[in-house]
């Protein structure tokens, strides 16, 4: 959670980590601070990432809040690492295998 104060005013910004189901049935990845408005512009917008606009209409799966950007950014490199089945157990709510530690 980021908390700027505009004259005198605090205002708390979430940011979030996303999963979108897209038309192909293919899995898009990816952090905003406003989810509802993302996920509408993956839908309707030329300006939506290159991917989701050749596979609409996409539906929202599986978000998560966050902290910061920084913190979404790196969750969403940790999500992008799994396997489709990794991902499809993480939205549907199911406990993800624990990956084994490597030792240095």
């Amino acid at each position: 959670m980021s908390v700027l104060e505009l004259r005198g005013t605090i205002i708390v910004s979430m940011y979030y980590v996303y999963i979108l189901e897209c038309a192909d049935t293919t899995l898009y990845i990816g952090s905003t601070n406003d989810i509802e408005k993302r996920v509408a512009t993956h839908n309707t917008s030329k300006t939506a990432a290159k991917y989701t606009r050749m596979r609409r209409p996409v539906i929202l799966k599986y978000y998560e809040s966050c902290e910061s950007k920084s913190e979404a950014l790196k969750r969403e490199i940790v999500l992008k690492k799994l396997s489709r089945k990794e991902k499809l157990k993480l939205i549907t709510n199911q406990v993800l295998p624990k990956k084994k530690s490597k030792k240095k």
